[in-house]
């Protein structure tokens, strides 16, 4: 923003240097607005089914994903002005949706705690889970899930979003070395997980 010194000016009325200012801060601001909207616009339409879809693949529910994956599109959209590269808004949209991910998982275990010391019956099966898709991949969802937290993450962000190590290891927040390290201990955790599931499962 351009500094003025304000000018003598006439009694009940503003400075023209403040009315300067004030206008070039409006269009400014305008102008930031747009560029939000029109970034976010852009990665909504090219990348919104796959990360609902690594959404679900973190939380295992259909209605909290896409809860999160919107959530997250509003974080970004109101931080733009203050992404270091708003290039790599999707880096930072990845990041949003693995970090609500967490936090939806962990609010999920401290309410499934709650209604165990309650003695409830299990909840009956949410009324999107038939979106997942067919019985094969609800159960390798299972499967997955079954998996640490850290490793479940990185086998998704490997072989669903196709995402390499550095890139991965950014989202994350770790090393690449952790990334390999994650990424071997779960798949070798996962290999069994399937086989006990049956062909149906491994594609054979």
């Amino acid at each position: 923003m351009t500094s003025y010194v304000a000018l003598p000016g006439i009694a009940g009325t503003r400075p023209a240097a403040y009315v300067v200012t004030e206008r070039s801060d409006a269009r400014a601001a305008a102008s930031a607005g747009s560029a939000a909207d029109e970034g976010i616009e852009r990665l909504y339409l090219e990348h919104w089914d796959r990360l609902v879809r690594l959404s679900v693949l973190l939380v295992r529910e259909q209605g909290a994903a896409e809860e999160i994956v919107q959530d997250s599109f509003v974080a970004v959209h109101q931080r733009w002005d203050r992404l270091n590269d708003p290039e790599r808004a999707l880096a930072y949209l990845r990041q949003a949706i693995v970090n609500r991910s967490r936090s939806a998982l962990r609010h999920r275990a401290v309410v499934q705690r709650y209604l165990n010391r309650q003695a409830l019956p299990d909840p009956a099966p949410g009324s999107d889970e038939p979106v997942l898709g067919d019985a094969r991949r609800g159960l390798v969802l299972d499967a997955l899930r079954q998996l640490p937290r850290r490793q479940r993450e990185v086998l998704a962000l490997r072989y669903y979003m196709d995402m390499s190590e550095a890139q991965i290891a950014e989202t994350l927040g770790i090393s690449k070395g952790a990334v390999k390290s994650h990424a071997s201990r779960g798949a070798a955790a996962l290999r069994p997980i399937l086989d006990q599931l049956g062909p149906d499962v491994r594609g054979g």
